[in-house]
């Protein structure tokens, strides 16, 4: 037999490798460049097709193949190349769970950066519809909705048929998608005079102290999860303060393609955070896209940035904290109430951090406590499932996540992500709601 030509085999014992994304350089912006590049992607993966139980990228990108004159990717418009764009979330586990090819393979292929790149070209050149713009501007339309007043028409009109029926026309959300509820006691200020007795004592890589990054999400629309984390944390012996401000991440921004919107959120995040790490606190947010995005979004868009490599060193998701803590027997485990069964879905965003099941570790030192554990995208991203043109392909995404929590007929279904918690809930028909993991956690302290 002879040997396999170099660049043709599959996969590797080597770790997967991620590249610096060279988003300053204008040949990034180069558009005859990038579809050279979707080319060279697009036949590997329409050669391959491990992935088309992922997301709807692939599926689109194969049906177009399979429907052209040639059936290879050279027969596919490259106009409809934006059609598999247009699905693609950013997930990330298509370059975690499935693709043999990604770097330091040969060929080199990372998909979701490709298509960045790709969304980042096209809103350089052409820009995004109003109101997508307007959904991925979480910081605004939080500080809006949060107006006492104003929060509580946006969440009575959002449960209005009529009203979603405009919005569905004039924004472009889809009429069956659940809309986060916004509230004007936020939880940076139920916890503006929150003050901590404990002393902290660092264990392994953590200083035993953390600063909470409440995120947009935590802060204007599940204030309650950011609650749950400190009464978690101090009930652990960990001193929890709040950031000193904080903007959104910039993850809705990045899979916009808005990358100038991105260092502008970096720009106002990054100096504080920094600030509490010289302090000596450690940094935590409640939400895995917020975390994912200071862990390698960010490192990747600025590579040589030390302010930027040391939020990388000390964000922390809380399970994962908690855990490196456990490991030297240094988590409470004095549980007060069983939780029972619990479906659990783990988050594509907190999957692609690569530190292992820590949440599930954790909730299973709960005495009287199962964990079905569901490793399946529930297609939500934050905007893709709330849009008219997506919202029942990403509900298709999501079935099989419902079917299993149907089938464990568990006592509480969960996701870290409470987007993805809720688009299961959207699936269920709303028979059930979800619970956050910080939430069972505190119930099983009996807090």
């Amino acid at each position: 037999m002879s040997a396999p030509i170099e660049g043709q085999r599959e996969g590797s014992l080597e770790a997967p490798t991620r590249h610096p994304l060279n988003w300053r350089d204008p040949e990034f912006y180069n558009e005859e460049s990038l579809f050279t590049e979707l080319e060279r992607v697009f036949d590997i993966c329409h050669g391959c097709r491990r992935c088309v139980s992922l997301c709807n990228s692939f599926p689109t990108l194969f049906d177009l193949v399979d429907e052209s004159e040639t059936m290879e990717v050279d027969g596919v418009a490259k106009e409809d190349y934006w059609k598999v764009v247009d699905h693609c979330y950013l997930c990330d586990l298509c370059y975690l769970t499935k693709c043999p090819y990604v770097p330091p393979h040969p060929w080199n292929l990372d998909f979701p950066h490709v298509m960045l790149r790709a969304k980042a070209v096209r809103y350089k050149k052409e820009g995004a519809k109003a109101s997508h713009k307007l959904m991925s501007s979480t910081d605004t339309v939080g500080k809006l909705a949060g107006i006492p007043v104003v929060a509580q028409a946006v969440n009575a009109a959002n449960k209005m048929k009529p009203v979603r029926k405009v919005l569905d026309k004039v924004m472009g959300v889809h009429p069956d998608a659940i809309l986060p509820e916004y509230h004007s006691n936020t939880g940076r200020k139920r916890l503006k005079n929150h003050s901590s007795s404990n002393t902290p004592e660092a264990v392994g890589r953590t200083r035993g102290q953390v600063a909470l990054f409440a995120t947009c999400y935590g802060n204007y629309n599940e204030p309650h999860i950011v609650e749950d984390l400190v009464k978690v944390f101090e009930h652990n012996g960990i001193p929890v303060t709040l950031a000193e401000k904080e903007r959104c991440c910039g993850m809705p921004k990045l899979e916009l393609g808005d990358l100038e919107a991105v260092e502008d959120a970096k720009n106002h995040n990054i100096p504080v955070l920094v600030k509490a790490i010289d302090a000596g606190y450690d940094i935590v947010a409640p939400v895995p896209s917020c975390v994912l995005m200071f862990k390698q979004e960010l490192p990747l868009m600025y590579p040589n940035d030390p302010d930027v490599q040391k939020v990388k060193a000390h964000i922390f998701d809380p399970f994962e904290y908690l855990m490196i803590r456990q490991k030297e027997g240094k988590m409470n485990t004095e549980f007060k109430e069983k939780l029972g069964k619990i479906a659990y879905h783990a988050s594509c965003h907190l999957r692609v951090q690569n530190i292992g099941l820590k949440t599930r570790e954790a909730l299973e030192l709960v005495p009287g406590t199962e964990i079905d554990v569901i490793e399946r995208c529930s297609g939500h991203d934050g905007t893709y499932a709330v849009k008219s043109e997506f919202h029942e392909i990403s509900m298709k995404i999501c079935r099989p996540v419902v079917s299993r929590v149907q089938k464990a007929e568990a006592d509480h279904y969960s996701s870290d992500c409470p987007m993805a918690g809720h688009q299961i809930e959207n699936g269920l028909d709303g028979d059930m709601a979800p619970e956050h993991p910080l939430t069972l956690l505190r119930k099983a302290y009996g807090l």
